[in-house]
């Protein structure tokens, strides 16, 4: 279930009657439901799981059905990452369709949040502390990981702003893929390590640090207005798109290549299933696949435009070497760092013993001392 490795399709399901597709529904046989075969009880499940799908769905306004070439049928929901509706129409498109696999917008560094409730999710999300900071560092490298907790404090701003949780569309999906026969849950997208080194390389020296101050004083409020507003557009994604909009190369790395992976990632999951035989000398079958993906609103008409074209996967996984530029950022940002401890440090300990000489005790010592010194 990693984001990097190509989603395995194995037997899900039965031919079924999808729309316009015409297909067998599989017989099961009567008889002691503890003596049937294997094969028939998974036809048992899978009738199941036919009847509940529907052959012309009823689908929210943001859901968006794209065909593969063998006839798959791919249902990308848009979501907004802090809303409620999202959730629920996560909810009907997967009850509606009975999927045989899920794809959602995750990768395997962020697939923890799946199985956290929300109240610790939501303390999660407003807390960046420094051993996130640390963890991020070791994870990422030092520019990276500085940047991957700075976009942290954009969504803790939010979090704390809506008093909700991101994500909570992604914990829908696994929960009802889990009551779905037959059903795969996959992760699609890139991993989170590969997208920051890319974005980080992308940038100059300067364009990191007016990025970064950007993101630092990040502190306007979010009205009731804006909050109804996400209902309909990503408002996380919105106020990146306004931070990175400057910076070209940033919105290719963080917003275009991952709808290329994305594409990449459903295009896998959505290929025609071989189903089970009872014996060797069956001949195979294979059955169109019905897939859902789950992604924020901003990548959809990207996942639209790639859906027909080729896509060079291994392009947009590599990560460039260091430049010049970033290495001389780097020396200057470990110096700044190292020297402004070290002035901390000096100033704490020259105003400490300033105020312990001021103390009347400290002053009285003083005095004896000095008329205690030969000479006096």
């Amino acid at each position: 279930m990693e984001g990097e490795e190509k989603p395995t399709q194995e037997t899900d399901m039965e031919p079924v009657v999808t729309s316009g597709a015409s297909e067998t529904v599989p017989r099961v046989p009567s008889g002691d439901p503890q003596n049937i075969s294997d094969v028939d009880a998974f036809n048992l499940l899978l009738e199941m799981k036919l009847k509940r799908r529907r052959e012309r769905p009823n689908l929210p306004r943001t859901v968006t059905q794209l065909v593969a070439e063998d006839g798959s049928r791919v249902y990308v929901v848009g979501t907004a990452h802090f809303s409620d509706d999202s959730k629920r129409d996560v909810v009907k498109t997967i009850r509606e369709v009975q999927p045989d696999v899920v794809v959602v917008e995750l990768c395997q560094y962020r697939v923890s949040m799946l199985k956290m409730d929300e109240r610790t999710l939501l303390r999660e999300a407003k807390e960046v502390s420094l051993e996130k900071l640390q963890q991020a560092v070791k994870q990422n490298g030092l520019m990276s990981g500085l940047m991957q907790m700075l976009l942290l404090k954009v969504s803790a701003h939010i979090t704390e702003q809506l008093g909700m949780a991101p994500g909570g569309e992604f914990r829908e999906a696994f929960k009802e893929a889990s009551k779905v026969p037959f059903c795969k849950f996959h992760l699609g997208d890139r991993p989170i390590p590969v997208t920051f080194k890319r974005a980080i390389a992308a940038l100059s020296f300067w364009q990191k640090v007016k990025l970064a101050w950007g993101l630092c004083f990040l502190s306007d409020p979010i009205s009731k207005d804006d909050v109804e507003r996400c209902k309909q557009k990503d408002l996380l994604e919105q106020m990146m798109a306004e931070m990175i909009g400057e910076f070209p190369d940033l919105h290719r790395t963080i917003v275009s290549e991952r709808d290329v992976y994305l594409t990449y990632m459903l295009r896998q999951a959505a290929r025609r299933l071989e189903l089970p035989r009872a014996s060797d000398a069956e001949p195979r079958k294979c059955v169109p696949s019905v897939v859902v993906g789950v992604v924020g609103m901003g990548h959809v008409p990207g996942i639209e435009k790639n859906w027909s074209t080729d896509l060079n996967i291994q392009e947009i996984m590599t990560v460039p070497p260091p430049s010049i530029s970033g290495r001389v950022s780097r020396v200057a940002v470990k110096a700044a760092f190292f020297g402004l401890l070290g002035y901390s440090l000096y100033w704490m300990g020259r105003r400490t013993m300033n105020l312990v000489l001021s103390l009347p005790a400290a002053q009285f010592c003083l005095q004896r001392v000095s008329e205690a010194r030969p000479g006096r």
